[in-house]
């Protein structure tokens, strides 16, 4: 999951209004997606908290949906799912069942 602090939020609008979006520092995007038909971005799911992995639902290579859970995290007690918000391949688990991960740690790669 993608969260932004205020400074990134206004740094990103402020980009937008300013520059055409073929014209921005991600053209290429635009481009690459143009090339392949559709959508191209990989999203890098951080953890939100301090929590320990209790389960791993999804394997690397496996196709996803946006909303899919990736991983259950277990803090104080409580279940936590970490759901893709795009639809693609699980590229790389960051991962394992035990660990435990710190707030923005990394936990998977979709693209």
């Amino acid at each position: 999951m993608i969260f932004y602090d205020l400074i990134a939020i206004v740094e990103s609008v402020s980009r937008c209004a300013m520059t055409p979006p073929t014209l921005g520092r991600y053209a290429w995007l635009d481009n690459e997606a143009e090339r392949r038909g559709g959508r191209s971005m990989t999203e890098e799911i951080r953890a939100e908290m301090v929590a320990n992995v209790w389960r791993i639902v999804v394997a690397e290579g496996d196709a996803v949906s946006d909303g899919d859970t990736l991983v259950i995290l277990e803090s104080m007690k409580m279940e936590i799912p970490v759901l893709s918000e795009v639809e693609g391949t699980v590229s790389k688990l960051a991962v394992a069942e035990g660990d435990v991960v710190q707030q923005g740690d990394l936990i998977a790669v979709v693209e």
